[in-house]
């Protein structure tokens, strides 16, 4: 008898609707479940393999029987590759309805996403946000079975109330008998008008204004950010505070930042969609494929965790030269392009960089300080990062070494609350001024932008072209400055680009260019 119902595969980080067929044939007489044999077909792997031993033990334990013959499981369409156990509580269903006790019409209108233990408990999968989102827009589905761990997650991805939780496999083959189960409701806009969590605060940080003021550009610009000083400078500090004063996220934004973690396993029990932007910090010993994603089944990396966020590196120079290279097409696109032989996957890597460096190899930088480095070796130092890199960092900051004295009579610093008004007034004032582009901040301006909205007067003019010459700076160098003045302006309310406005945006290029 034949059984069919639905499921679904994470490739990257889009789902794909699987049709799962279940067919047992040729029962034989006297034995039970050492008389069947199941084979599953579809382009499997060995976990989706293996589900039919995890089915099999679940079906014991649970105190239901086990269809007796050749059982034959098909994941159809055959030519995409199907990993992951989210399959076991589907195939479980599946054999049960093909063996009549389940009702057959009603379970090929429902989805199943589940992974089984032994005991034939349900286990959470990962990619539960962009799976409901997908097989909740499917015609023909009418109800979504999802383990109890996802159910919040999954139906806040759902855009009608069809997923149903399930603890255990007694549960869902339950759920066919009932008349009218109670499906879970998820409260959206809610969910997003709740308080977000606190953050560390920027008025914790003493001193280091210049340092703070390209932080408040960088977040209301939306720009590339390198911190160099010596250790102990606060550039750390300063840096995980960025998240704190950059906007909301928009729902756009919140469901797309967690569909990636999702896709990971990393959202946090309790928390089915981030509401903080990201900020990940990875260790200058990464691969390129931890960085950028990738693998023999494509996964995004850290670039694509840091999506809608802040990716952090310090001790920049540190990292390995081919991982800092593949940080330039990203940089400029806002997403990276994975290729292997399984097939392509693009993920979204719309991040600010925020990076941090010592000034010489032994970090401290001055003669005053200590600092033993021939400037030969600080000149090798800083040529670890490479020209067309350090072109798409917008702003380029040096902080100094305070004294006991100076950090003694600074005052708090300002907090991040005030800092955050500003960059989303500035941020506003972008979003009208863009609304018909769909550029959400300065630093993802076009060419066509930069003429329209960046014609500096005739002194700013003059002063640029003194800058280039003097600098010897790059057309995307130009350009970025532009950008950055853009955003000095908009922090100030000021629709025209002024020549004060242009001058503090060279400041911020000319000292690693």
């Amino acid at each position: 008898m034949l059984a069919k119902t639905y499921s679904a595969t994470v490739i990257g980080i889009d789902a794909y609707v699987v049709e799962l067929e279940v067919n047992v044939t040729g029962k034989s007489g006297g034995g039970g479940a050492a008389d069947s044999v199941v084979s599953i077909v579809g382009l499997p792997d060995a976990a989706v393999k293996e589900s039919r031993d995890r089915v099999r033990s679940a079906l014991t334990s649970s105190g239901l029987v086990h269809p007796r013959g050749f059982t034959v499981v098909n994941l159809a369409p055959a030519d995409l590759r199907k990993e992951g156990a989210a399959f076991d509580l589907g195939i479980a269903l599946g054999m049960l309805a093909a063996g009549g006790a389940l009702d057959r019409a009603r379970l090929a209108r429902t989805a199943v996403l589940g992974e089984l233990s032994l005991d034939g408990s349900i286990r959470p999968v990962r990619g539960a946000l962009p799976i409901a989102a997908r097989l909740a827009a499917h015609p023909e589905i009418e109800a979504i079975l999802v383990p109890e761990a996802n159910a919040l997650e999954a139906a806040l991805a759902a855009v009608r109330p069809i997923v149903f939780p399930m603890r255990h496999l007694r549960d869902a083959v339950a759920f066919f008998s009932d008349p009218s189960p109670s499906p879970c409701r998820a409260n959206l806009p809610g969910y997003l008008a709740a308080a977000e969590g606190s953050m560390p605060d920027f008025a914790e940080v003493k001193g280091q204004l210049l340092a703070k003021r390209a932080l408040e550009i960088a977040a209301a610009g939306g720009h590339n950010s390198l911190m160099i000083g010596p250790p102990g400078t606060g550039k750390s500090m300063l840096a995980m505070r960025l998240p704190g004063i950059l906007p909301p996220m928009t729902l756009e934004e919140t469901l797309e930042t967690s569909r990636i973690h999702s896709v990971l396993g990393m959202l946090a029990d309790g928390k089915p969609l981030l509401r903080n932007r990201p900020f990940r910090s990875p260790h200058h010993t990464i691969s390129d494929i931890g960085l950028i994603g990738g693998g023999r089944d494509p996964r995004p990396g850290e670039i694509s965790l840091a999506h809608n966020g802040v990716l952090f590196m310090d001790e920049l120079p540190e990292f390995k030269r081919n991982v800092l290279e593949v940080l330039r097409q990203p940089l400029e696109n806002g997403w990276i392009t994975v290729s292997r032989a399984a097939g392509n996957c693009t993920f979204p890597a719309r991040f600010m960089l925020c990076a941090a460096m010592n000034p010489c190899p032994c970090g401290r930088g001055e003669v005053e300080l200590g600092c033993t480095c021939k400037l030969l070796e600080k000149q090798r130092y800083r040529k670890r990062i490479s020209g067309p890199l350090l072109d798409r960092i917008d702003l380029h900051v040096e902080l100094r070494q305070l004294s006991q004295d100076e950090l003694l009579a600074a005052p708090d610093g300002e907090p991040s609350r005030v800092i955050r008004e500003r960059v989303i007034a500035a941020r506003e004032r972008q979003a009208v001024r863009y609304a018909e582009s769909g550029i959400f901040c300065n630093a993802r301006m076009g060419s066509r932008e930069l003429q329209r909205y960046c014609r500096p007067d005739a002194a700013g003019s003059l002063l640029l072209r003194q800058a280039i010459s003097r600098f010897r700076l790059s057309p995307r160098a130009y350009d970025r400055i532009l950008k950055v003045a853009r955003t000095i302006a908009d922090l100030a309310g000021n629709d025209a680009i002024r020549e004060e406005h242009l001058l503090e945006a060279i400041n911020y290029r000319r000292l690693a260019d």
